[in-house]
């Protein structure tokens, strides 16, 4: 069964119950949000990008949710999380989301990761790859070294951790004004005072240092891929317009492997999910409804390593 032909107008329903919750994970007080309930079908985990929240899945997450349980945590250092003195290096990041998932408990889930929160995702795989039925990354980091200019200036060593905090809600409010990705200015007020918490800016400033420098990404798929025995079905979307992370990144990966999915949604930036929130939900639900899918594999005359 093709992408296509599974992709379909999504009915209005009643919205779902949502639910907070929290706990102590690997030390640290790990916040999310649940949505909907279990059901016969994996939960859906949706991680967002660097110095964002779950929030900004609130105007999707009740569609995805018609039909099975989804999750929406706070990465550590962001939204309702803790801000611990920790490295946020990519590997902790994963270490941390993964041994959430163990705790969950969940034999399965369908992950999915936009930017920053795509790099962690593929990490991920490391980690507890049993527990990821299928992968879909977002705009994701990871695919490639280009990057934002924004983002490799905010590299420079100690600057943002040392004297950052006082502007970390002005500096939220003027990206998400620029980017004019459709978010609402409640939506900005929100996200600027999440980020205004103390503790965000060095949360920002180690995690930009561990995976940017001046060059672009540091890390990026091909360094562990081989690690990993076999990949899970993968969908991999992303804006024509993106002017954080270009396009070509997820072009390249879906020629290196065949049964990669890619989408490139037109006249879209960085956040599909605002852009074009029916679209999005479609083409996810879509792709999740498949019932048999092949893992991706490296394509003749390729070098994904």
């Amino acid at each position: 069964m093709k992408l296509a032909s599974a992709m379909r107008k999504i009915p209005r329903w009643n919205a779902p119950e949502v639910r907070d919750a929290s706990s102590l994970i690997d030390g640290i007080r790990l916040h999310w949000i649940a949505i909907g309930n279990s059901s016969a079908l994996p939960p859906i985990v949706m991680l967002h990008g660097l110095n964002d929240s779950s929030q900004t899945w609130r105007r999707i997450a009740s569609e995805l949710a018609r039909d099975r349980l989804v999750l929406l945590p706070d990465l550590p250092g962001h939204g309702r999380s803790e801000r611990p003195d920790a490295s946020y290096k990519l590997a902790w990041y994963a270490h941390v989301m993964s041994i959430w998932l163990q705790h969950l408990g969940h034999l399965e889930v369908d992950l999915i990761g936009h930017s920053f929160g795509g790099g962690v995702a593929q990490m991920m795989l490391l980690e507890c790859r049993a527990l990821i039925r299928r992968l879909v990354l977002v705009s994701s980091g990871g695919l490639g070294r280009e990057i934002s200019m924004a983002l490799r200036l905010a590299s420079i060593p100690r600057v943002v951790e040392r004297f950052g905090q006082p502007f970390m809600a002005v500096g939220t409010q003027l990206a998400l004004r620029l980017a004019r990705d459709g978010r609402t200015r409640e939506d900005i007020a929100a996200l600027s005072a999440l980020n205004a918490q103390k503790g965000s800016a060095r949360a920002f400033a180690r995690t930009v240092r561990d995976i940017i420098d001046w060059r672009g990404q540091r890390h990026t798929y091909h360094q562990r891929i081989h690690e990993i025995s076999e990949l899970p079905p993968m969908l991999v979307l992303w804006g024509s317009h993106d002017a954080i992370i270009p396009a070509t990144h997820g072009k390249d990966i879906a020629a290196a492997f065949e049964g990669v999915q890619l989408i490139v949604f037109e006249h879209c930036g960085h956040y599909l999910h605002y852009d074009k929130p029916d679209l999005f939900v479609r083409t996810l639900l879509g792709f999740l409804q498949i019932q048999h899918l092949p893992p991706p594999r490296a394509r003749a005359g390729t070098n994904p390593t």
